[in-house]
């Protein structure tokens, strides 16, 4: 039986999590804190849409950096000249992916139409703009070294966390929203 004024058996809402005891089994330093569940690992096939998504938006916003155009030669023959400007290609797709994923909760427009964010590993507290640089920066570089790219986004196929490189660099985790 329990004294006058002590309140029901298990706390109330003012009470520390678990009564102030240790959390039960299967909660450990790099689970979620106390009071939110853990989002389960965002799926590779969404993972993999949401990248082209992302891409086929950035090739959009560069595209004016980059043209083709058709000239004649001294010979008089027609040929292709391709014109680019490739640090603005490259500052625009590093700040498309860096300023969504840091300021707008983890998120890259093809990310919010799959459904999906980019969190901290364990905690899955929201990525810093730090880890959103690093993130991305690794992703660029090793896209533009060849078949690091490609050897990038396969790794997500054989890690147990679907962590790509890039998310083992800045120690993050995507995971459905």
């Amino acid at each position: 039986m329990e004294a006058a004024g002590a309140g029901p058996p298990y706390g109330g809402p003012d009470d520390p999590p678990y009564g102030g005891h240790a959390p039960p089994y299967g909660y450990g330093r790099d689970d979620p804190p106390y009071g939110r569940r853990a989002a389960p690992l965002g799926g590779r096939w969404r993972r993999l849409v949401a990248g082209v998504l992302d891409l086929l938006i950035v090739g959009v916003l560069t595209s004016p950096f980059s043209a083709t155009a058709i000239e004649r030669t001294p010979r008089g023959a027609l040929a292709a000249v391709h014109t680019r400007n490739g640090l603005l290609i490259a500052l625009i797709w590093f700040l498309y992916f860096w300023l969504l994923t840091a300021f707008w909760h983890g998120q890259t427009l093809g990310k919010r139409l799959m459904r999906l964010r980019v969190v901290q590993d364990p905690t899955q507290e929201p990525v810093t703009p730090g880890q959103a640089a690093v993130r991305e920066a690794v992703y660029g570089i090793f896209s533009a070294v060849c078949c690091l790219g490609l050897l990038d986004l396969l790794w997500i196929l054989f890690d147990g966390k679907k962590h790509a490189l890039h998310d083992k660099a800045a120690s993050t985790i995507v995971v459905d929203a």
